[in-house]
């Protein structure tokens, strides 16, 4: 099964040293295992979706399975932390009493069962073997077995009746919708909640030719300027393009920010927070003379390969941004801020159930002194873009108010809306770059939609 829900078909499973001493292993129970394992991880222990499913250091029950079970795996957590406050009240609809406290690792057995019921197209009997199997090799959980296959398999009789009954209910956490109400208004937020239901597409940013590698590739073209393929079966490095570097994967909100300089020939540019390098890319390309810092060596590393493959060159530094002094200031400078990244639910819905309002708390005020100390860089007369991938507006419109509110000598620029046509209404009264999820309708074919993203635009003009 791909990570977008599409069906693969069934494969025997093979059993591990451990397991066949025990007996042959039911196909498909240790992919089901390891995702009901990392769901835990995410939901309780608030650890990010990402590192437990990385190929090299992540959960070790997830890089025990084939490539095809990892996607399988893949597929299910991504659907059902999606789906999360759905599938959470279609199980309370279901039983005659709530789950027992000390009973967490079946409700997680019952999520990925029921999101693979509801969501996924995997045959109703597996999914309900399986829970069932689970539950009566935990020994936790194995008096509730039979509430499980009762359960599960009242589910697969009722499932379109359930389906119109929970689709009403917004599928995010409580906490995070009510700030998007505050923040954009009830049917806003709404819509932004339903966006992000939908698999995050795969945008690219190019060189030059837009419009012919459109074509080359079965894309379209994006107000942004980048392009967003339609669905295609096998990997990135598979596509025309890729090996000689004429683009690279970036999300079209991401691509904004650098795009809002303009014209950087002859100009010194710093990108600070630079990895993985695709807004480097475009500033190079832009004209800029880069220096790209990044606190991580390893992110510095990730960062040259990425440039390399795009034969583009930047000068690089590992270090503090906050202890950064180079010898000269500079023209321009991209501050693209570590956040909360709300804004990128369709790519990462593990966002929402591992940060809380105290994490943005203190993003915002990390991106507040970032900001103050990224001014002191810049030459008179230079620019300064500020952005993050957040939906939240107090980690963005409100870092750039209060810095703007006591820092003598800058000022805001306002963007101009006829310059991004199709974007326009991303564009706040005050001129600053604000995306939501639901922006961006596209032909049939093309999943809609961006990231979260807000960008503002500053001037030193003293």
């Amino acid at each position: 099964m791909s990570s977008d829900g599409k069906k693969k078909p069934f494969h025997k499973q093979r059993p591990t040293a451990s397991s066949a001493a025990s007996g042959p292993v039911k196909p498909g129970l240790q992919a089901r295992a390891a995702a009901a394992k990392i769901l835990a991880a995410v939901i309780d222990r608030k650890l990010p979706l990402d590192g437990a499913l990385d190929h090299e250091h992540g959960n070790p029950a997830y890089k025990a399975l084939q490539d095809d079970d990892r996607g399988l795996v893949r597929a299910i957590l991504n659907t059902t932390l999606r789906h999360l406050p759905r599938i959470e009240a279609a199980i309370s609809s279901l039983l005659d009493s709530p789950l027992p406290e000390g009973a967490r690792s079946l409700q997680h057995v019952l999520s990925i069962a029921v999101a693979q019921i509801l969501y996924l197209d995997v045959p109703d009997h597996a999914a309900v073997d399986i829970a069932v199997e689970q539950a009566n090799q935990d020994p936790r959980s194995r008096r509730f077995a039979k509430v499980v296959n009762a359960v599960l398999r009242r589910l697969g009789r009722e499932k379109e009746e359930i389906l119109q009954q929970i689709e009403s209910i917004p599928a995010m956490p409580a906490w995070f919708l009510q700030r998007l109400e505050k923040a954009y208004g009830r049917e806003a937020a709404q819509a932004i909640s339903d966006s992000q239901l939908l698999p995050a597409a795969i945008d690219l940013s190019v060189k030059s030719d837009a419009q012919g590698w459109a074509a080359k590739l079965n894309g379209i073209v994006l107000p942004t300027g980048g392009i967003r393929l339609a669905a295609f079966e096998g990997g990135i490095p598979a596509l025309e393009g890729f090996e000689d570097g004429a683009w690279w994967v970036q999300d079209a909100a991401a691509s904004i920010p650098a795009q809002l300089f303009g014209d950087l020939t002859g100009k010194r540019v710093a990108d600070l927070c630079a990895a993985p390098g695709g807004k480097t890319a475009q500033l190079i390309l832009a004209g800029g003379n880069v220096i790209a810092v990044e606190q991580s060596e390893n992110r510095i590393k990730r960062l040259r390969s990425n440039l390399d493959r795009l034969g583009l060159t930047a000068e690089t530094v590992a270090e503090d941004l906050t202890k950064y002094a180079p010898d000269e200031l500079f023209d321009a400078i991209l501050l693209d801020v570590p956040c909360s990244s709300t804004g990128t639910t369709r790519r990462h819905p593990d966002v929402l159930w591992t940060k809380g309002p105290e994490d943005i708390a203190k993003l915002a005020a990390l991106q507040e002194r970032l900001l103050r100390y990224a001014l002191r860089l810049l030459k008179p007369g230079g620019t300064i873009v500020f952005s993050n991938c957040s939906l939240d507006p107090s980690e963005g419109e409100a870092v750039v108010a209060q810095v703007l509110s006591d820092t003598r000598g800058f000022e805001r620029v306002a963007i101009d809306s006829a310059r991004w046509p199709g974007l326009e209404k991303a564009i706040s009264p005050l001129g600053e770059f604000r995306t939501t999820p639901d922006m961006v309708v596209l032909p049939d074919g093309f999943a809609p939609g961006l990231d979260g993203f807000y960008a503002a635009l500053l001037r030193r003009v003293a």
